[in-house]
């Protein structure tokens, strides 16, 4: 069977782009590649607000991910911005301010996906992702297990959505 040419797109959206979004990004970046999709698909993360362009991850969050193996070091914030909209299939956001942000942004017409990252967890009853900023190590634990989750979960979704067929194996097998 031949390879697929397709395609794809992620982006993470939250508030600041320094904490949850980059989080989801480097997770999902490494199960990608993992998974032998690192030619398929991209990623990406920005945030709403535009206190922190340009800064490295959070300090916090960028030991709790180093502490699971996942490097987030070259990650840098950006703003998400209306092109982005031509650019991703799919728009994850991590909870509804954010998602309405987005939504307020969303161009008519726009064809992929956007929507909560949680909605592809398997395990998580919680919606959104909280943001750790302000609280304790607690926080960002608590964020890493729920992004982990939703990114085996949403690899899942696109393997079963747009590459079930072609010579790519589903994650994990």
């Amino acid at each position: 069977m031949a390879t697929t040419a397709v395609k794809l797109s992620v982006l993470f959206v939250c508030l600041g782009n320094i904490c949850r979004s980059p989080t989801a990004h480097g997770v999902f970046a490494t199960l990608v590649d993992q998974a032998g999709y690192g030619d398929l698909i991209q990623v990406d993360s920005a945030g709403t607000g535009d206190w922190h362009l340009d800064h490295a991850p959070d300090q916090r969050t960028a030991q709790v991910a180093a502490s699971k193996g996942y490097d987030l070091s070259e990650l840098r914030a950006r703003l998400v911005t209306s092109a982005d909209f031509n650019q991703f299939d799919y728009i994850i956001a991590m909870d509804n301010a954010n998602l309405k942000d987005l939504r307020a942004m969303q161009p008519e017409g726009y064809a992929g996906h956007l929507g909560l990252f949680l909605d592809f967890s398997e395990q998580s009853a919680v919606r959104e992702v909280p943001d750790p900023y302000y609280g304790g190590e607690d926080g960002f634990e608590l964020v890493f297990g729920l992004v982990e989750d939703a990114s085996k979960g949403l690899l899942r979704h696109i393997h079963a959505s747009h590459l079930q067929g072609t010579s790519y194996p589903a994650p994990g097998s």
